[in-house]
């Protein structure tokens, strides 16, 4: 028996699909709005959810992303009464397992819930079966487990992987990660910096070449796909790899052969290609910078890295790692955090990402020295500079802004209902800032559940 939640202001509709699921022996539950929904999913574990697109508090397809921050997160089957193909794009780019209309006939319903049913049972039994080795890679966010849940796919097979993210980001321990968590992982893995590779010389490094077979080419020598052999050949920056070069290497990736420079004989090698950019391919495609064919055959499965500034949850975590790491290397007792120091790493947007982050606490220790505790002063000028800049502003506009309310502001000419609404958004947004983003000490300070947290977070578009 699987336990189905349907969430529809439509109470009939609720009704009928309730009555429809239970003779199928399914444990049925319904909610009318999206907030009463959200907390039921965080004190009880559904296998299903049938969402409806427009509630009378929220967007259906806008709350996929906090139903799956759940950690047994259910298949999500959205429903509704538009004709709306952009709807369904959108849906399905949310990772909802489908997106049905109410006037669809009832074996359609069945036929997706059945389906759905089968695709998590066997999720589960291969969740069961490996467990990811991610020692480098810090992080509980959605995005990184998201993130891991790929790398595991992209393990378990030879296709191509295409990871993209901005620079600083971890591509590389994201691909290591696919090569150490694969078959091949007692065999070399190959990186190949693209944007460092003279242009002259790129076909030499990559295929190798023949005595004689150009200026200065004294000796054979083996190119870096065929080290890769059996093993792992990591491209990255695959974007800056001339045109020509990527018509050849194309042919070299489907057929596992190719012929170095100056030979007349094929030489074979037998690579998972692992490749990652932080440019836009698509956009380059489009100018004639990039082949098409090539991209396509390189992104079998793609892997999208996170911004920090889109993972702040992660904070803590990296910054422990980095403090233990740093320490251990030096053979220092490790630096404690101050409560300001952390909230100036929050306040920042971390354009550099999680290398920028790490230099930025491999700074603030050596500028600490023997000081035991991390304060603001040591941390870089420009950073500082930026959380006092954006404090002056959040000032400066909390005037102005719909939900604001200044400590003993007249309520004159407010009716209850909006005087109310301000209230709790500055409490929520007291208590973000109070516990820094962490959402499991938000909950068990304020009493809200998990999910009503995160309607309310939605609601009044505070970001953690």
């Amino acid at each position: 028996m699987s336990k189905i939640l349907i969430i529809d202001d439509d109470r009939l509709c609720c009704k009928a699909l309730m009555k429809r699921f239970k003779r199928m022996n399914h444990e049925v539950d319904s909610s009318f709005t999206l907030t009463q929904g959200l907390d039921k999913l965080s004190v009880e574990n559904f296998d299903i959810v049938f969402l409806d697109v427009n509630l009378p508090d929220g967007n259906g397809i806008e709350a996929i992303e906090v139903i799956r921050e759940h950690a047994f997160a259910p298949e999500v089957i959205i429903m509704t009464g538009d004709s709306d193909p952009d709807g369904a794009e959108l849906a399905i780019k949310s990772r909802a397992w489908d997106y049905i209309q109410k006037t669809s006939p009832h074996k359609e319903f069945k036929f997706s819930l059945i389906r759905a049913l089968e695709y998590r049972q066997q999720k589960k039994s291969k969740a069961l079966e490996k467990t990811i080795k991610r020692d480098v890679i810090k992080g509980e966010s959605r995005q990184i487990k998201t993130c891991l849940e790929n790398v595991s796919k992209a393990s378990n097979n030879d296709v191509p992987v295409l990871i993209t993210g901005e620079t600083g980001t971890g591509k590389e321990l994201f691909a290591r990660a696919i090569h150490e968590n694969s078959s091949r992982s007692r065999n070399d893995f190959i990186v190949v910096d693209c944007a460092a590779l003279p242009e002259h010389l790129v076909e030499s490094v990559l295929f190798g070449h023949t005595r004689g077979a150009f200026t200065g080419a004294g000796s054979d020598k083996v190119g870096l796909i065929k080290l890769a052999d059996k093993g792992t050949l990591f491209l990255d920056e695959v974007g800056e790899l001339p045109l020509t070069i990527q018509k050849k290497f194309l042919r070299a990736l489907q057929e596992k052969r190719f012929r170095p420079v100056g030979s007349k004989n094929e030489v074979s090698s037998n690579f998972k290609l692992v490749a990652a950019t932080h440019r836009d391919l698509n956009g380059m495609i489009k100018q004639g910078g990039f082949r098409e064919d090539f991209y396509f055959r390189i992104a079998s499965i793609r892997i999208v890295i996170p911004p920090l500034k889109d993972r702040k949850s992660d904070i803590p975590s990296l910054v422990a790692y980095q403090i233990e790491r740093k320490s251990k290397l030096l053979y220092e007792s490790p630096h404690e955090i101050s409560e300001e120091f952390m909230e100036n790493l929050f306040g920042y947007n971390w354009p550099g990402n999680v290398r920028e982050l790490f230099n930025t606490i491999d700074y603030a220790c050596s500028d600490a020295y023997r000081e035991k505790i991390l304060f603001p002063k040591h941390l870089p000028d420009h950073i500082r500079v930026f959380n006092i800049k954006r404090k002056i502003k959040k000032h400066d506009r909390s005037g102005s802004e719909p939900y604001s309310l200044e400590k003993n502001a007249p309520v004159e000419g407010l009716g209850l209902k909006d005087y109310v609404e301000k209230m709790k958004y500055k409490y929520i947004t007291d208590l973000i800032s109070h516990t820094r983003g962490d959402i499991k000490a938000a909950c068990c300070l304020s009493g809200l559940s998990r999910g009503h947290l995160y309607a309310l977070l939605k609601k009044y578009d505070i970001r953690c």
